[in-house]
């Protein structure tokens, strides 16, 4: 017998009640499948049912002539042929006929069959990226504001769980998740960058320098706006920002009041400035590159005193225009920088002189647009801007060696920053309307934007679970309600409301001040006043001066301090005897 006839004989239904289990529709995610896809797989299934049709007319071409042959060969002695195998639909469902385009390996595939919109920002998204995980996005616009997106919180509506703005009426510039995922580094238009944890919460704000010190090297921060920045790819404590001052800063993450070395990027123009647009680790940790405005792409050695570049190239982009990126492939040995003069160059550290590989025509409309490798390192992704206003973008996948246009994929408007998450396998680009095109496929891809469609439908309330915040109740003040009037009915009450509002007890009228000395206990300020007084008691104010001089004349005849010494050597005055007015006129 088995378990469950055990069960059903000991009068046992189950333990406990069967949860609910939700079934998700197999069809979810062919609402966010690209029109262009579909149109390209309904093309290969047409085609497909062109081919099978010649084959199967064959195959009962061939049918014939077996049965003419069992017909003529009936009359030959010995047992009968075994009839031939009926194919079922079973065999069908776990045997599939072979698809060429299955085994193709020239053709390349990319996580782009499918898209979801992540739409809040209100201008262009000009930085981009996802922790190591795959789990959460971050984004910022010149809308101020940065945005941080979580897909496995994230429903059907696709909102983020955190919006701040770092830096105010300031665009931001770059941010870049640390390796751990634990925190992220924002780079605005300010001359300070701002790290947060992993949750949006602000850990530090590094210290500006004082801009009226010429000498780069001696102050204690960036005096000019910040264009990028780039963490340690071994060492989780370490970063370094570029900014339009013509350095490059490496900070320690614990040390916010002053970086630890400043690498100055001079210029062989007049001024020996420049603005460095771009900078980068290499894959172990040993260069540190940057793109200037000059049109130079510098190398520098971690362990040098970065006095000078080791390895400089001049002119590798067109003077005076901003270079957007700049990125180490995986194996360290090339270099991939993205112009403003609307072109893509892949250089070769080993022979640092000239590009491998060029491609022009690139319409960059805005400066932060930038290029990266596939995780594979076989492909390069970039973004090409829309011709017209209005127009469409293009997101083009290119091979790495010459830079072919492998996949030209149109977007809504003109794409500005990539980023290919390598563990989840999708790709997102922020557009120039606002919107985070998440790219994937449900085959290829994990996790990432497949979770919110992994989840059930919304479950509609229902009056039991409506709250009172939702059902919106009628607030009513007890005291208001009739049952609590102790007024008589009939009777005005416009009298005995005025008797009330005279009364202090009833009326509730605060306690005036306390004038005096106090009573009751209550010491007012008057009581105050009259102790301190009395403590020093100033009689000047209560006196004549006049009076108060005259009581020291006669101590000041008897013993002068100040003039004692006069009373040797002093003449004695002689006055004219003064006539009486009577007197001079009776002599006259």
């Amino acid at each position: 017998m088995s378990d469950m006839d055990v069960l059903q004989a000991m009068g046992i239904a189950g333990f406990g009640k069967k949860p609910k289990q939700w079934e998700l529709d197999p069809r979810r995610f062919e609402k966010n499948k690209r029109s262009d896809t579909s149109a390209l797989a309904s093309s290969s299934a047409a085609v497909k049912t062109e081919d099978d049709e010649p084959s199967q007319a064959t195959a009962s071409a061939s049918s014939r002539p077996k049965a003419e042959d069992r017909e003529s060969d009936s009359e030959d002695v010995g047992p009968p042929l075994p009839p031939p195998h009926a194919k079922d639909d079973n065999d069908e469902a776990e045997e599939p006929e072979f698809d060429a385009s299955d085994d193709d390996l020239d053709q390349p595939r990319f996580p782009i069959s499918h898209e979801l919109i992540l739409k809040d920002h209100t201008k262009v998204v000009s930085a981009l990226t996802m922790d190591p995980s795959g789990a959460r996005v971050l984004s910022g616009s010149h809308d101020y504001d940065c945005k941080l997106w979580d897909f496995g919180g994230m429903d059907w509506r696709c909102k983020p769980f955190k919006t701040w703005e770092p830096a105010g009426s300031y665009y931001i510039h770059d941010v870049k998740f640390s390796n751990d995922g634990q925190q992220f580094l924002v780079i605005s238009g300010t001359t300070q960058a701002k790290m947060y944890d992993r949750d949006g919460e602000e850990l530090a704000t590094y210290i500006k320098g004082d801009p009226y010190i010429r000498d780069m090297k001696n102050t204690a921060g960036h005096v000019a706006e910040l264009t990028s920045c780039a963490w340690h790819p071994k060492d989780p404590q370490t970063f370094i920002t570029s900014s339009l001052d013509s350095t490059i800063r490496i900070w320690d993450v614990e040390n916010k009041r002053k970086q630890k070395t400043v690498i100055v990027v001079k210029s062989k123009e007049r001024g020996a400035r420049t603005k460095v647009n771009a900078c980068g680790y290499s894959p172990d940790g040993g260069l540190i590159g940057g793109a200037c405005m000059d049109g130079a792409l510098h190398m520098w050695q971690t362990k040098s005193n970065f006095v000078r570049p080791s390895m400089t190239i001049e002119g590798a982009h067109t003077k005076g225009t901003e270079t957007g990126s700049l990125v180490f492939s995986v194996d360290g040995q090339t270099v991939l920088t993205r112009g403003g003069d609307d072109t893509v160059k892949l250089w070769d550290l080993r022979s640092f002189k000239k590009p491998l590989v060029t491609r022009s025509g690139l319409a960059t409309l805005y400066p932060h647009t930038n290029a990266i490798f596939s995780p594979d390192n076989r492909y390069v992704v970039t973004g090409a801007g829309a011709t017209v206003k209005g127009g469409r973008g293009h997101l083009l996948f290119m091979k790495k060696d010459t830079l072919e246009t492998v996949k030209d994929l149109e977007v809504d408007s003109t794409p500005v920053k990539v980023f290919w998450h390598s563990k989840i396998n999708q790709i997102l680009t922020g557009l120039s309307n606002g919107q985070i095109c998440v790219l994937y496929s449900p085959d290829m891809s994990v996790n990432g934007a497949k979770l919110p469609l992994n989840k059930g439908p919304p479950r509609k309330a229902t009056v039991e679970d409506m709250s009172d915040a939702v059902a919106a109740p009628t607030i009513i003040t007890p005291h208001a309600l009739p049952m609590f009037r102790d007024s008589e009915i009939g009777r005005s009450t416009k009298r005995k409301r005025e008797k009330e509002r005279m009364d202090p007890r009833k009326s509730h009228r605060p306690e005036l001040p306390v004038t005096g000395p106090g009573r009751g206990g209550r010491v007012g300020a008057s009581a105050t006043q009259h102790v301190v007084q009395n403590l020093v008691r100033d009689t000047t104010r209560d006196e004549d001066p006049r009076e108060a001089l005259l009581k020291l004349a006669a101590t000041a005849d008897e013993n002068p301090v100040w003039t004692a010494a006069w009373r040797a050597n002093q003449p004695k005055p002689v006055f004219a005897p003064v006539e009486d007015e009577e007197e001079g006129q009776e002599k006259r």
